[in-house]
């Protein structure tokens, strides 16, 4: 996966928080704070944020996995491509 398709799938999963359908405002703030650190970390340089991001992006996907498949889907398809990329 390219930089391009990190972009990409981090827009869809923008997209799927936007039109996640629950009642808990708190996962939805939840998600829009990790989207949020997702895309602060990626612009850093520094490798300590990029292991910090992996991890929070999994503990995320362990969170959601059964109540919101769709997103952990977008969410695993950027962790496997950023181990692609050596973060």
């Amino acid at each position: 996966m390219t930089e391009k398709e990190i972009s990409e799938a981090l827009f869809n999963l923008r997209t799927e928080i936007e039109h996640l359908n629950t009642s808990d405002p708190e996962v939805r703030a939840r998600l829009e704070t990790l989207l949020s650190d997702l895309e602060r970390r990626l612009e850093a340089s520094e490798d300590e944020h990029h292991l910090h991001l992996i991890e929070d992006m999994k503990e995320a996907i362990s969170q959601f996995e059964v109540e919101h498949p769709r997103l952990t889907g977008i969410l695993n398809e950027l962790m496997v491509a950023l181990s692609n990329l050596g973060i």
